[in-house]
């Protein structure tokens, strides 16, 4: 079986407990030979793919229970994969969801590291500067590379913190690993959406 989980920058691929990733587009997907299921929040292809012949758009097969509007089918994968506990995606926006005995209780989002990054850059040249993952919440920063690593850092693992409290926390998404390390018994798991669409379609099959 393979599952697609298209995102605005890349394709992340499953199949038999494999993944790999290719950058979004057309031709990432319409090279495919086989039936495949998958999830897309990338508005410029959404329509483009659901044309193709055996292409099942998982999204109508979640059956989240939540009163969040416009909850993104990426993070509706996600915490279908959970029953209890804060779900982390950090990504291009790092979003922060509640489970609770299955159902979804909110969340909020907040800008990525590359975002941040970004948005320091263009207040300042002198302030161009990579975030330094070993950033030390002890130390008050001496100099700049510091001062924008710790800046950023430190309020996104505060706030997450204040929502973990006492439940389970896992994180997934391209940073997820690197926020992982701020949490003592953090789960991080890189297949947590996929687990979610592999629970829709086999929820689909049994419907079905």
């Amino acid at each position: 079986m393979l599952l697609c989980d298209v995102g605005n920058t890349n394709i992340h691929f499953y199949k038999e407990g494999m993944t790999w990733t290719k950058p979004s587009s057309i031709k990432n997907i319409s090279s495919i030979e086989e039936e495949f299921y998958y999830i897309c929040v990338n508005e410029n292809l959404k329509e483009k793919i659901s044309s193709i012949e055996f292409a099942i758009d998982l999204e109508p097969h979640f059956n989240l229970d939540t009163i969040y509007q416009g909850l993104g089918v990426d993070r509706i994968a996600a915490c279908s994969a959970i029953e209890n506990g804060i779900i982390v995606d950090a990504g291009s926006a790092i979003t922060v969801d509640i489970m609770a005995n299955g159902i979804h209780l909110g969340g909020y989002i907040m800008p990525g590291l590359l975002a941040l990054q970004e948005s320091f850059k263009n207040i300042s040249s002198r302030l161009d500067i990579r975030i330094n993952p070993n950033v030390d919440f002890d130390i008050i920063p001496q100099n700049s590379l510091e001062a924008v690593s710790y800046g950023v850092v430190k309020p996104i693992v505060m706030m997450i913190e204040e929502t973990k409290k006492d439940k389970k926390i896992y994180f997934t998404g391209g940073d997820g690993k690197f926020f992982a390390k701020f949490f003592k018994d953090a789960i991080y798991d890189s297949s947590l959406i996929f687990k979610g669409m592999l629970k829709a379609v086999k929820d689909m099959r049994i419907e079905g």
